[in-house]
Formats: C-alpha cells, structure tokens, sequence
C-alpha cells in the first residue's frame, strides 16, 4: 500500500521537531486528495512549483467545457501527481484515444520535457472506419493548436511492437488509462506490457488507470463488461518485470455496481442505452477504477 494512507494525526502535528515538519507535509499534501499524501522530498511532482505547473496545464484554455466537466470524475491533477509526474520527463502515453489526458500532458511536458503518444492498433489488418476517424480528430486537434501539440510525438503500438515511437529504456513515464480491458480482448495485454517494460528507463513507472472488476469476474465477464480485476493487471505487471509500488482510491466509485446491460458503457461519457436508464446512470457517474504504480526495476 502507498504512503498516501498514512495520514499524521492532530496530536503528531503537535509535536515538535523534525516529526511536526514532516507531520505537516503530510497533511498539507492530504488536502489536496488521498493520492496526494506523500511528502514532496519523497514526490517531486508535489512540490509547489511542479504542482502549480500542472494545474495550470489543467485549466489551460486548450480544454473545452466537456472535458473540464470530467474532472469531477477523472481526477488529473491527483492522478498524475500519484504517477509522480514532473514537467521535465520522458513521457510515453498509450492509446489516447480522443485525447483527454494529452491536453493535460501536452502543455504540462512542452517546454521541459517530451510527450510521445502511441495510438493503438487491434488484431485487425486495417483499423476499423471508427479507429480511423477518431485518428483523423485527433490530427486535427493537433493540427489546431501547434503552439500546445506541436513537440508531441505521435506513433502506433500493435500487439507489444511501436511503430515511430523508440523503445529502447528511454522513458521516465509510462502511462494508460482505461486500455486494459481492450487489450485483454485482443489478446495482446502481455505483449503491450513486455513493450511498456522495455521502453522504460531502470528506475521509471508504469501508471495504470482502469476499470475494477469486483474480485473473482472470469475473463469473458472482463471482456464482455469492460471492468479488469486487480489482481489480473497486478499479476502480468509482474509476469512483464514490472514491481507494484503504488496502489490509490483517487478514482474509486463506490456507487457503481458493475451489474449492466452494456457494461461500463453503460455509464457516462458513453450511454450505450440512450436514454434507458440514463438518469440512474448520470447518478452513479464515471466508473470505478483502479490507479496502480509500477516501477521497473533499477538494474
């Protein structure tokens, strides 16, 4: 478990000496969200200077509206502070899909650091008319904002093989969110994650956001439902190299139930029922997720 859960208590923030200053970065840095917890010496994104930054990147004007409104859900600036992310590293994000968390990342590592963004392939020879055309959305949010987009490297992963992205441990950060379950599907989850492990510097993280299943769900209620369990990502994060040291609640839901028709499409942003429903679903909100650290070791 990390660091984050273990909070100073009013009397420990009484006491004096080195144990009150370190008391009070704890609970300064609770403040901030259960993710956040940890002492900036030990988590140098927290530092005022690297968290300033990426809140900026948060409410910088290449955000529209709807994606603000998900920031109730998505948690970015608790979440990337848990990945330990700074503005001066070498960062790898998989299957941005529209590019939600790139409009964050993207101004945040501009002017420190690199950005590459690898889009994902299926199984299939040709990408699907859907792939395709979200592929074309995101060119031309990159093509609309050069003075944001325009150090991002921009390339492809299909089953554990990057095609215009290297791959040879030159990463700080690797980072996904809400993929997995795609890539169990596909058949390429232990592929992409021997990939990700050698892409990575000794010593850089793999940050795993995704959909929790309640423990136990086979692998076709995975596939069919979108919800992973822990133990899966956790047991071939380890099988790939990978060593768990983080594990955080910033994206727990305990409103959703897990149980519905269309799975975690049921809920919002997708509504895969329409209108069926809806209300209950907008209710409950974004589904629950797991956040998950792993560290590939210093060699």
């Amino acid at each position: 478990m990390d660091l984050m859960n273990a909070y100073p208590t009013p009397k420990a923030r009484a006491l004096s000496g080195t144990l009150a200053a370190l008391s009070a970065a704890l609970l300064m840095a609770a403040c901030a969200g259960p993710t956040a917890a940890i002492s900036t010496a030990s988590n140098p994104a927290a530092t005022p200077a690297n968290a300033a930054q990426l809140q900026a990147a948060i409410a910088g004007p290449q955000r529209g509206e709807k994606a603000r409104q998900r920031d109730l859900y998505r948690h970015p600036q608790e979440t990337l502070q848990f990945f330990q992310l700074t503005p001066s590293q070498t960062v790898l994000e998989i299957a941005p899909g529209g590019g939600w968390y790139t409009e964050i990342l993207a101004p945040y590592l501009r002017d420190q650091g690199k950005l590459y963004e690898a889009e994902y392939d299926g199984p299939q020879a040709v990408p699907s008319a859907e792939t395709q055309a979200n592929r074309a959305a995101f060119a031309r949010k990159f093509a609309a904002a050069p003075a944001v987009y325009g150090n991002v490297v921009v390339g492809t992963l299909k089953a554990g093989q990057f095609n215009g992205i290297p791959a040879d441990a030159r990463f700080d950060r690797v980072l996904t969110f809400r993929n997995v379950h795609n890539w169990i599907k596909d058949g390429q989850i232990d592929a992409n994650l021997r990939a990700f492990y050698a892409a990575l510097k000794p010593g850089g993280i793999l940050g795993v956001e995704e959909h929790r299943a309640a423990p136990g769900t086979s692998l076709q209620q995975t596939i069919d439902s979108g919800y992973v369990t822990e133990a899966y990502v956790i047991e071939h994060a380890r099988a790939a190299g990978f060593q768990l040291i983080g594990r955080s609640e910033v994206n727990s839901n305990p409103r959703d139930t897990k149980d519905y028709p269309h799975g975690v499409w049921s809920l919002p942003p997708t509504y895969e029922g329409g209108d069926v429903d809806r209300a209950k679903y907008a209710a409950i909100g974004e589904s629950d997720r797991m956040t998950l650290r792993f560290l590939k070791p210093a060699q």
